[in-house]
C-alpha cells in the first residue's frame, strides 16, 4: 500500500526570534504544483520582507508544523567555505 504524503506550502512570519507565525497557504499531491505556488508567492513579496515561503513534505499537517517549529543549529562553516 502506498501512503500519500502531501507537500504543504506555508507563509512564515517571525515577529520575535522565538515566535513563528505559520499560515498554511495550500497542500498538494505533487511537488511541481507546490513549487509553482511557492514561487508565485515569493515573487509577490516586497523586497527585504521578513516573510518566508516554505514547502514542507510531511505525513500530516501537524508533522509539517512541528518540523517548521523545530530549532535548527546553524551549519558549521569549513575553512574553505568562508
Amino acid at each position: 500500500m502506498i501512503t500519500f504524503m502531501p507537500y504543504y506550502v506555508f507563509e512564515i512570519t517571525q515577529p520575535t526570534p522565538i515566535l513563528k507565525n505559520l499560515n498554511l497557504k495550500d497542500s498538494f499531491e505533487e511537488y511541481r504544483a507546490a513549487r509553482v505556488l511557492a514561487r508565485s508567492l515569493r515573487a509577490d513579496l516586497p523586497a527585504n520582507t521578513p516573510i518566508m515561503i516554505k514547502i514542507i513534505h510531511a505525513a500530516s499537517l501537524l508533522e509539517a508544523e512541528e518540523q517548521l517549529y523545530e530549532k535548527r543549529d546553524k551549519p558549521i562553516l569549513r575553512e574553505w567555505e568562508k
